[in-house]
């Protein structure tokens, strides 16, 4: 560790922590801890935990505390985990139809947030200290597992506005003194790819953190211009926020000659799971609590495929109790080869409108047609919005090497994938905007399944 970040892991941030009333450093401290314990010992830990939470949201949150009493519900008798199950799911619908009453009544300097609504549901909530101090600690020690630190180069391909929207003077003193820059994510033409890339290359950074496909993008676009990215030192890329595909690992590994770690959580749910350098995606198990369930609610045991519901330990001020995120996955049923105690997600599958559903009814993943264009030709992006069964609109930007008949041959996969009677309409267009977050959405769904 150098002196500069040195100084920044451990008096600047620290300090800015504690003029903010975060307790991220001790928190920090302690999952550095924990993180090693027995699984028992850290299973203790966290039903201490939930019957916290539990209490103090049963008194305090109007929602719950009718909740409760509609259950005869007491927090202080829960034995174990699994009696989460008693409580109902949290749905984006609740959270925006019960309003104020999902806020703790003692709750002070809350914090709004919303979702980008990319899933086609936006969401606001609120965010206390409690949580802020937990989230940031989980991200930072998961960040030291990788031989980097808070003070070290960092630049951040991002587009959500409230980031993009608060670099006031005081934020860019507090950035160049952390040595983080922040890249807008939006707008990834020639133009500004040919900054981005000269921007990183100037700046040296030991570690990128954004979203996997603009960071894929930049990293093709060295490529194109013959821009070596291997050489400046980086030593990780942290993805987060959409789906990392195998393509996009491998492209970002092999320009910046760099591992990638994988990162899984949001803004609502909190900060869920992270990849160790051994390849364990370790649940954040002292904040939080996975379920995986089937469609018709019931827990599905590790190893099998289902939607991810969390509960956030750290959330008395707002809770998150069994919310059901939208996404689908895997608990894994092994080890991680590091040692961490920390439970594994084995797979993170994408929310649940990157599946289409076949004429017939069936479920797929999107992988399934993503495949397809990737394996063509003068694909360079490309966006799947399937409207209903019948109807699936593909939207290609092409090269030089793309060829008329090449249509054919898409509509043609499709329709072997989705059925014969789907209508594929294929548009070729000049270039794919990303959501409004900043997020590129590979394939969404409207399709209803039975």
């Amino acid at each position: 560790m150098g002196i500069h970040t040195a100084l920044v892991a451990n008096i600047l941030f620290p300090l800015q922590e504690k003029l903010k009333k975060h307790d991220t450093v001790a928190i920090r401290r302690a999952m550095d801890d924990s993180q090693w314990w027995p699984a028992e010992k850290l299973e203790v830990l966290r039903l201490e935990r939930l019957r916290a939470l539990l209490t103090k949201t049963g008194k305090h949150v109007p929602y719950y505390r009718d909740c409760f009493k509609n259950l005869g519900f007491d927090p202080q008798k829960i034995e174990s985990l699994a009696d989460l199950q008693k409580f109902p799911f949290l749905t984006k619908a609740v959270i925006r139809a019960e309003g104020d009453r999902m806020k703790s009544d003692i709750a002070q300097g809350l914090a709004r947030f919303n979702t980008g609504g990319s899933s086609g549901e936006p969401l606001i909530f609120f965010i206390g200290t409690e949580r802020v101090s937990h989230d940031v600690a989980a991200k930072w020690r998961a960040t030291r597992w990788w031989d980097v630190d808070i003070g070290d180069p960092e630049i951040v391909v991002w587009g959500s506005p409230i980031e993009l929207g608060t670099q006031d003077k005081v934020r860019a003193i507090r950035d160049k003194l952390m040595r983080t820059e922040l890249m807008p994510a939006f707008q990834m033409n020639e133009t500004n790819l040919d900054q981005f890339v000269a921007r990183i290359c100037k700046r040296r950074p030991k570690m990128l953190f954004g979203y996997p496909s603009a960071i894929s993008h930049i990293a093709a676009h060295a490529q194109k211009r013959g821009v070596p990215l291997n050489n400046l030192g980086v030593k990780v890329v942290f993805c987060t926020s959409e789906r990392l595909y195998d393509h996009q690992r491998e492209a970002i590994s092999s320009a910046f000659g760099c591992p990638v770690a994988n990162g899984y959580g949001g803004r609502d749910a909190g900060f869920i799971s992270h990849e160790c350098p051994a390849g364990g995606m370790h649940v954040t198990s002292e904040d939080i609590i996975v379920e995986i369930i089937d469609d018709d609610g019931n827990l599905q045991p590790a190893g099998l495929a289902g939607e991810i519901v969390v509960t956030h330990l750290a959330t008395s001020d707002f809770p998150f109790i069994r919310y059901r995120t939208g996404d689908i996955g895997i608990l894994g049923t092994e080890k991680c080869t590091c040692g961490r105690s920390l439970p594994l997600l084995k797979e993170i599958q994408g929310r649940s409108t990157d599946f289409v559903i076949t004429t017939d009814g069936t479920v797929m993943h999107g992988l399934a047609l993503i495949y397809i264009l990737r394996d063509l030709p003068g694909v360079q992006s490309f966006k799947i919005i399937q409207e209903t069964r019948q109807l699936t609109k593909v939207f290609v930007v092409t090269g030089p090497s793309f060829q008329t008949g090449m249509i054919d041959q898409i509509i043609v996969g499709f329709k072997r994938r989705l059925g014969s009677s789907a209508e594929i309409e294929v548009q070729i267009v000049d270039n794919i905007p990303p959501e409004k977050s900043g997020k590129y959405r590979y394939v969404i769904s409207h399709a209803e399944q039975n």
